[in-house]
């Protein structure tokens, strides 16, 4: 084996690529400020909660994200800890934002789960969980705010078991609790992560004692297998907002964290460590540098070893990409990556030829799969204030829609575009960049139309189909037909009437619908 594919193998070894998945306000944005700062990719760890720019979340950084303080884009951040090279993927905390969490998921090999220590599991945390099993994505648990009043431990691990039917394996165990809460107890090591010495008289090292007898009575150890096979759950305590319990966290991820898996395209499984080097692109944002409208493609390295200024194919055009200036995230900060492996995730700007979906190689036609566009829930028209932006409008609905701000559905009648979001807060984002980035001013307007279906077919059925339709048909994006349904009842009717058609709800990205 030669020098180099062993150094591109040992680097890849060292790459831990994760999400950080909870509900709302169970403090992940704080949990991911705390990480970065023990990676030493941030010199402040600010309260989000805290008034003044200089304290801002470092992961948060449109406009609607800072006066709302909720996240509603993925973040991505490089930093380095223990040996290892960590990709932080912060995901979109609302649930309306459900598309862009689930793409996301598609480019991690692990997920942590953050719970609220008082609130147990929630919806949002139950759902993001479901996504995770459909893909078998590894997950380490951080129960937070045990500096605060909380379930008794126990119950809680009973609750993420019997809830999300998955073992649990407590790794450390808290000292004290909500105002006496002082550190962990590590289970594997069997040391104290202490924020202050204890005398051996000290009532909560007394109830550890107790407690540990159960926990080591009564709860499975960690098994490794299970683990990276999605049925086990290893759990740590802490506080994000204290800094108790992350370098328990972190120290994990080093330890046993999966390196980059396997992925799955059309054809064949792409290994982590085969020599040739391809990319997912999963996610696209334009102008998170206003000063530059810049427009970056989010790609997740999936095999081999990425090298600036290398030359790819870009399978969904059959033409050459040419990769001049890839780019890592530490936070808001930039860094020229003059290489990368599997597992890393690279930023590539570009002027809207990379898509959400697309697949990089070398030279094989491959096409990655797993990365979905769902039916929306909600259809609006766009109502445009000032005629003279039209075509304005036209460009930034086109850019904004290959970003995943929103579907795009023209009706084939030439009637006013509609646009298609799972919840009502992708609609002030909508607006809100449309005003910011582009000086559109818009507004909606209710359609008589209530679901989105992709239908395919037969050319002579599909045509005669589309000629009797054409008032409920529409074109998404790639140009594949959409058929707007007034109700579910009018869906099943229309379905029924039309067997030898297809109507789904889920496309996958790149590829027509199926």
């Amino acid at each position: 084996m030669s020098d180099s594919v062993e150094q591109m193998r040992t680097e890849i070894a060292r790459r831990r690529t994760f999400a950080i998945i909870s509900h709302p306000d169970a403090g992940k944005t704080t949990l991911t400020e705390r990480l970065l700062r023990a990676g030493g990719a941030i010199q402040l760890a600010g309260n989000v909660r805290a008034k003044g720019e200089r304290r801002r979340t470092r992961s948060d950084w449109m406009g609607i994200e800072r006066e709302r303080g909720i996240s509603v884009v993925t973040s991505v951040m490089t930093f380095e800890y223990g040996g290892c090279i960590f990709n932080l993927l912060d995901t979109p905390g609302h649930e309306d934002f459900s598309e862009d969490t689930y793409r996301t998921l598609t480019a991690v090999d692990s997920a942590v789960m953050v719970i609220d220590a008082a609130k147990g599991i929630e919806e949002r945390t139950r759902k993001l969980f479901e996504i995770c099993r459909l893909r078998d994505i590894p997950i380490i648990t951080f129960i937070n705010k045990m500096d605060r009043e909380a379930q008794d431990p126990f119950a809680l691990l009973d609750e993420v078991g019997s809830t999300l039917a998955l073992d649990t394996a407590p790794a450390t165990w808290p000292v004290g609790r909500a105002a006496t809460f002082v550190g962990t107890y590590d289970l594997r090591a069997r040391e104290m992560h202490l924020t202050q010495e204890l005398a051996q008289s000290d009532p909560r090292l007394q109830a550890l004692g107790e407690e540990l007898e159960l926990v080591q009575g009564a709860l499975p150890e960690f098994d490794r297998e299970s683990f990276d096979a999605g049925a086990l759950t290893p759990v740590f305590f802490g506080s994000a907002m204290r800094e108790i319990g992350v370098l328990d966290l972190l120290d994990a991820l080093v330890s046993f964290g999966p390196p980059p898996r396997a992925q799955a395209t059309e054809t064949r499984e792409v290994k982590a460590d085969e020599a040739a080097m391809t990319a997912l692109v999963f996610k696209i944002q334009a102008n998170m540098d206003p000063n530059h409208r810049d427009r970056m493609a989010f790609a997740r390295i999936c095999s081999g070893r990425l090298q600036r200024g290398m030359r790819l194919r870009h399978v969904r055009t059959g033409k050459q990409f040419a990769l001049h200036t890839p780019q890592f995230f530490f936070a808001r900060d930039r860094q020229l990556a003059e290489e990368a492996f599997a597992g890393d995730v690279v930023g590539i700007p570009n002027h809207g030829t990379l898509r959400i979906g697309d697949t990089l190689t070398e030279s094989e036609d491959l096409r990655f799969t797993g990365v979905p566009h769902f039916a929306p829930e909600i259809l609006r028209r766009v109502r445009l204030d000032d005629a003279m932006k039209a075509k304005k409008l036209r460009q930034a609905l086109t850019e904004l829609a290959e970003e995943g701000v929103v579907q795009l559905f023209r009706p084939q009648d030439g009637a006013p575009p509609i646009v298609g979001v799972v919840g009502t807060l992708q609609l002030d984002v909508l607006q809100a960049r449309l005003a910011g980035e582009y000086g559109v001013a818009i507004g909606f307007e209710s359609t008589p139309f209530s679901l989105a279906r992709w239908v395919s077919g037969d050319r002579g059925r599909m045509e005669a189909f589309i000629a009797g339709n054409r008032s409920a048909l529409a074109d998404d994006l790639d140009g594949d037909p959409v058929f707007l349904a007034s109700s579910a009842f009018m869906m099943r009717r229309t379905a029924e009437a039309n067997p030898q058609l297809t109507f789904v709800d889920i496309k996958q990205i790149g590829s027509s619908p199926t």
